[in-house]
């Protein structure tokens, strides 16, 4: 035998019935952002090197450690799997100048790499749901956006998700604070990891993110960007606030909150949760007024979030919502080959009716007895069974047995009226489990 191969490591396969998991939260995304007016945009999977160190920073994690890069061995290109995709949709845009006449909306869902550790809810092929608006400068959109995600955990169930909100300013305002920033770190430099050393310089912002406890000290001694905005950028943060406010959308500042990647300014936020352990970031985003300038296009403001699939997938198997599982309406039991053609032609007008109609397909070893298809008949989840017997079918008949009430009550059908009898059982059988 050949050898068997498997699947690389940290890059799952999402099988049934997990998939319609994934399907059931697509499908409520899907409407959600057509309710608030976002359109879906698709970007490659495979994009040049050079987008992602330009637009998330040399200096990340991202970038400095986790990203699959390769050089095209046909043309020698510099590519790499997509690690995020703000930069890959600010491309687009730019590219095919979306912006020349206003702002856009827009949405995405699909698969990022990381070269990281898996562990729960975090995987090197991990899945996301964003949504960015391009060409819009207040912070009206940076509330909608916020307003979007939250009604998005009450669509999916969600009750343990809480908002941290705070603010980056502008470049200047963090040049100065950074300044700060450096000479605090040096003042406690014995305090810093190994990691916080390598980041004194290059990037100081992000030692605030330290998880690293033993920092712990130093970083909340350090000092507040917060209290080096200006009135323009506080002016910002504040009418975000009170549309939050009026809308009865609870949160807390956090003045450590500052995200891993280098494109954001002013409003920066995050939607956590206690019940995922070290992995409680579920959505996060923020405003990246800079972006498309650093990407080759004409200046414009931006904001956006993205959530984590399987993240959010594990939340709400973890808060014990229900989820609907797709299951036929009905199941044919077949006992004999020769009524197949009648079967399968049968099922087919059901389905035309808008039935969802399983078969009983035969094996190696054929169909199986009448037992055994009953078995995988109830198994199916089906509320119907409907039995092809030669009987019947000499009749011009069909059985139907109800395998959901609890009664067991059997019936017979002409086959010419099926389509009659579909169209009641689509107002009142159940279409999932």
């Amino acid at each position: 035998m050949a050898e068997k191969i498997s699947a690389v490591k940290g890059m799952n396969d999402i099988l049934p019935p997990d998939s319609a998991r994934w399907e059931w939260l697509e499908a409520i995304v899907r409407d959600l952002m057509g309710r608030y007016a976002y359109r879906n945009i698709r970007t490659p999977i495979l994009e040049q090197t050079a987008l992602f160190v330009r637009g998330i920073g040399e200096v990340t994690d991202i970038v400095e450690k986790e990203m699959y890069s390769f050089e095209d061995k046909l043309n020698g290109e510099a590519l790499t799997l997509r690690p995020e995709n703000t930069a890959s949709v600010v491309r687009a845009v730019t590219e095919h100048s979306l912006l020349y006449d206003g702002g856009k909306r827009l949405w995405y869902m699909g698969p990022m790499f990381r070269h990281e550790r898996p562990q729960r809810g975090r995987y090197r092929q991990f899945h996301q749901i964003g949504a960015e608006a391009l060409g819009f400068a207040g912070p009206d959109v940076d509330a909608e956006l916020i307003l979007l995600a939250s009604a998005l955990w009450k669509a999916l169930g969600l009750t343990d998700v809480r908002l941290e909100l705070n603010s980056l300013g502008q470049p200047a305002e963090r040049a100065l604070h950074r300044t700060r920033l450096i000479a605090h770190f040096e003042q406690h430099a014995d305090k810093l990891d190994e990691d916080g050393k390598r980041r004194l310089h290059s990037n100081p912002l992000r030692i605030l993110d330290t998880k690293n406890p033993a920092m712990k000290e130093v970083v909340e001694s350090a000092p507040r960007l917060m209290d080096f905005l200006g009135e323009a950028s506080l002016a910002h943060f504040n009418g975000l606030r009170a549309i939050l406010d009026a809308n009865g959308i609870g949160y807390t500042i956090n003045p450590r909150l500052v995200r891993g990647l280098d494109y954001y300014n002013l409003s920066v936020f995050e939607f956590v949760t206690d019940r995922l352990g070290s992995q409680g970031t579920v959505c996060a985003g923020g405003r990246y007024d800079d972006l498309i300038v650093q990407i080759g296009g004409k200046p414009a403001p931006a904001v956006g979030w993205a959530l984590g699939v399987e993240r959010v997938l594990e939340l709400v198997k973890e808060q014990g919502t229900p989820i609907p599982l797709p299951v036929p309406d009905v199941y044919a039991v077949v006992p004999d080959a020769a009524a197949m053609p009648v079967a399968l032609r049968t099922l087919q007008q059901l389905r035309d009716a808008g039935l969802r109609a399983q078969m009983h397909a035969a094996t190696a070893d054929g169909l199986g007895s009448f037992k055994s298809q009953f078995k995988k008949a109830d198994a199916s989840g089906a509320a119907h069974a409907l039995v092809f017997g030669a009987d019947e079918l000499a009749r011009g008949e069909v059985t139907v047995k109800s395998l959901r009430d609890g009664s067991g009550a059997q019936t017979t059908r002409a086959l010419t009226d099926l389509a009659a009898w579909a169209a009641t059982l689509q107002s009142s059988a159940p279409q999932h489990s």
